[in-house]
């Protein structure tokens, strides 16, 4: 990935290696920006994230290798919130960062995406929780906090998938983050899971192209050997749907850079 927006640290307690690991990684791909984007503190949730008192120590951390790598790559600071309402902190909406990356990994405070809580989906109508999930991303998109909306699709990760044509579900969360002027990201995660394949799917990206929604890219590595892990694959499929630039940031100014 040339640009590379969406990674965390050991400090989300659930991310391992060292911030110039993942550096180290980012430049043997070839990637000429990468963003650290950890999770957000907040006061839910709290064993899979840092603390409030951590987010001196963690920006401190990304900036200094800012200046020591200064000269091989561009390191940029950023967070990724949960889109949790109740739960969401002015603390760290108040940071000076170069962009933020809103995220729902929560439905009510269900964490779907959880390996722990899986056994939830047999509760559950698929078809309704695929239609809170997307109200969750239109909230997310009309509260105006955010630069970039996270793993779109995520709910897809255990293969889950709606009985109802995804376009029609997600319809109104594209017509909100077209509204309020986001970026979605292409995630690779998705190929460390059972879904086996990037978040958004083609069928996804392709409703977006056509919206002129614009993209950035994240290898969403909780680990250095995640960096970069498929990110071909994502850049390849971004051209194959017609895309040539991608978003970046700095300071929170968004600007486009062809990849």
């Amino acid at each position: 990935m040339k640009i590379d927006l969406h990674n965390h640290t050991y400090l989300c307690n659930h991310a391992e290696g060292s911030v110039s690991e993942y550096i180290e990684a980012a430049i043997k791909c070839g990637t000429k920006v990468f963003g650290f984007s950890d999770h957000n503190p907040m006061n839910f949730d709290e064993a899979y994230r840092m603390s409030f008192e951590q987010m001196d120590e963690y920006e401190k951390m990304v900036l200094e290798a800012r200046e020591i790598f200064a000269d091989r790559i561009k390191i940029l600071l950023a967070y990724e919130v949960d889109f949790l309402p109740g739960f969401m902190d002015e603390r760290v909406f108040a940071r000076q960062v170069d962009y933020l990356i809103g995220s729902v990994h929560f439905i009510g405070g269900w964490g779907f995406d959880n390996p722990e809580f899986i056994g939830e989906y047999k509760n559950k109508d698929i078809d309704k929780i695929w239609r809170d999930y997307f109200e969750c991303i239109k909230a997310l998109a009309e509260c105006g906090k955010f630069d970039i909306v996270g793993h779109i699709d995520l709910l897809k990760i255990f293969k889950f998938l709606p009985k109802t044509d995804i376009k029609i579900l997600i319809q109104d969360a594209l017509k909100a983050i077209k509204k309020a002027n986001l970026a979605i990201e292409i995630n690779a995660a998705g190929f460390r899971k059972p879904i086996g394949e990037q978040y958004p799917s083609r069928e996804i990206l392709n409703l977006a192209y056509e919206m002129d929604i614009p993209i950035s890219f994240g290898s969403d590595a909780h680990s250095p050997k995640d960096v970069g892990a498929n990110g071909e694959i994502c850049e390849n499929l971004a051209h194959e749907i017609g895309y040539d630039k991608c978003v970046c940031f700095e300071k929170r100014d968004r600007y486009f850079v062809k990849f």
